[in-house]
């Protein structure tokens, strides 16, 4: 049986990821080893399973029924592990979570550690980007994930918190230009943009906030400057270079040393929500389902939902 899985796995990554090169990263193996392997189970099997050469790689006939076939050998190995887990066996083994940058530096990284601390024969690859990650093309399990959720017929979720996005500014900023008493008086005052993708984001401009009446308000405001990353944001507004939008969970660390502080407390813009992403599967493994129990539980007393 163990002669037969030879080589199985590898394989089926060279396949997933396209070339040998992309694949011996994914398994931390060379790249020769990654050819070999799949040069011995070809020779074991008596066929050609890919055609190779120096620019690209594509299955033969033989090649695309045996991957489906092994796709669903592994799949069923996987639920036969993932079952074993439910029996209260240690969560152990690789676990690579993907999370936006600064939440998860200052939210997710502290739970996962503790989670390490908990769990020694747990290993845990964390990647900080705020990229939208193809958990299943990247052979990501599990992801933090901010705002709305795409139709996935391949991904679960679980509701984390809500994020609540407020106005912050710094007292000499305020001591030069005023205080707004109004989302009117925005209009006179500077912004610091957030970008995606080289996009701004519609945080000023287009933007609305909404009162405590429930009442909508479009919000104007010029924008100079933007940034891809919400703590250079939060870094220019200490500076006083402007009015930053900033989520309640960070903008909370600087009210408390006072280089921050609240502007038009009563207005907010639209809330976030914050979900654990995975890919669908029949049971979830120990590893997953630990580390999503873990974040649940604490996320949102940090974000104060």
């Amino acid at each position: 049986m163990k002669d037969n899985l030879d080589g199985v796995a590898t394989f089926v990554q060279v396949v997933e990821a396209g070339s040998f090169a992309l694949a011996a990263e994914r398994m931390n193996l060379t790249r020769s080893a990654v050819g070999k392997a799949v040069s011995r189970l070809e020779a074991r099997l008596g066929v050609r399973l890919i055609h190779r050469s120096t620019r690209s790689q594509s299955l033969t006939t033989e090649g695309q029924s045996y991957y489906e076939g092994c796709v669903r050998a592994l799949a069923e190995l996987d639920n036969a592990e993932a079952a074993l887990d439910h029996s209260g066996i240690e969560p152990s083994g690789r676990l690579r979570v993907s999370v936006p940058e600064a939440f998860g530096h200052l939210c997710v990284a502290p739970v996962m550690l503790d989670l390490a601390r908990q769990h020694p024969k747990l290993q845990i690859d964390l990647s900080f980007t705020d990229r939208m990650t193809d958990l299943v093309e990247e052979g990501i399990d599990l992801a933090v994930r901010i705002g709305e959720l795409r139709d996935s017929t391949t991904l679960a979720a679980r509701h984390l918190g809500t994020q609540h996005v407020v106005i912050g500014a710094s007292p000499d900023y305020l001591a030069r230009h005023g205080t707004p008493a109004s989302i009117d008086d925005l209009a006179d005052h500077i912004g610091i943009g957030y970008s995606i993708g080289g996009n701004v984001a519609p945080c000023w401009g287009g933007a609305v906030m909404t009162g405590g009446d429930g009442g909508v308000q479009p919000v104007r405001i010029r924008s100079q400057i933007s940034m891809d990353d919400i703590q250079a944001i939060a870094a220019a507004a200490i500076d006083g270079y402007g009015l930053a939008w900033l989520p309640c969970w960070l903008l909370t660390r600087f009210t408390q040393s006072g280089v921050l502080v609240p502007v038009l407390g009563n207005y907010r813009v639209r809330s976030q929500e914050i979900y654990a992403v995975w890919p669908k599967v029949r049971h979830l493994r120990a590893k997953t389902r630990v580390a999503i129990d873990a974040l649940k539980e604490r996320i949102p007393a940090m974000i104060g939902a």
